[in-house]
């Protein structure tokens, strides 16, 4: 028996639900919304980090990127004028980004496009849309 006969033969469901999800995020919604509203992913990323004053430090570290990363995405921001840097009272050296009056209803405008579900959860019924959270919750809780 050849290997991908094999593979066929031998049910592997993790593999196909994995294949099945991510047929369903992907690509994640974050890129419509983003282009939308002329954001670069980056910087779409950085606004939704942004529910508070951070410090480009912090910024790199919620957003997974270098601290060298983050200076140009703070700059589309504030070319945007979404936000503004500020130096740190305590240390002048640190600067703090924090989101312009226009910046926060940016922010406020695209988590709600990102909190409503997709089609495909709204055409679930309620009973399978509470077993799918369920699942979910199970595995988000599995994975620490």
């Amino acid at each position: 028996m050849s290997y991908n006969n094999f593979m066929a033969a031998k049910p592997n469901t993790a593999r196909e639900t994995w294949g099945l999800l991510s047929s369903l995020v992907y690509p994640p919604p974050f890129l419509t919304i983003a282009r939308k509203h002329d954001l670069r992913p980056a910087t779409f990323g950085a606004l939704r980090m942004l529910d508070q004053p951070r410090t480009m430090g912090e910024l790199a570290t919620l957003l997974h990127c270098d601290n060298s990363n983050v200076t140009g995405i703070v700059d589309n921001l504030e070319e945007k004028n979404l936000a503004v840097r500020l130096p740190l009272e305590a240390d002048r050296r640190i600067k703090l980004v924090e989101l312009s009056v226009k910046g926060e209803r940016l922010r406020r405008r695209v988590m709600d496009e990102m909190a409503k579900p997709p089609d495909w959860v709204e055409s679930l019924s309620e009973k399978d849309r509470r077993v799918l959270r369920d699942v979910l919750r199970r595995a988000v809780d599995a994975r620490g």
